[in-house]
C-alpha cells in the first residue's frame, strides 16, 4: 500500500496535464475576450463600407 502511495506522489503525468489544461483555458478566455472587444468595431467597419457601396453605382 505505501509503495502505492510514494507512486501516486511522485507521479508527475495528472499535474502536468492539468497545467496544459490551464494554460488551454487561459489562451481561449483571451481569444474570446480580444474577439468580443473587437467584434464592434469590426461591425462598424462593414457597417461604413456597406453603406458606401450603393452611392458607386
Amino acid at each position: 500500500m505505501t509503495r502505492l502511495l510514494k507512486a501516486f506522489v511522485t507521479d508527475r503525468n495528472g499535474a502536468t496535464a492539468i497545467e496544459y489544461g490551464l494554460i488551454a483555458a487561459l489562451i481561449a478566455t483571451a481569444i474570446i475576450t480580444g474577439v468580443g472587444a473587437l467584434s464592434g468595431s469590426l461591425n462598424n467597419v462593414f457597417t461604413y463600407i456597406a453603406s458606401k457601396i450603393p452611392s458607386l453605382t
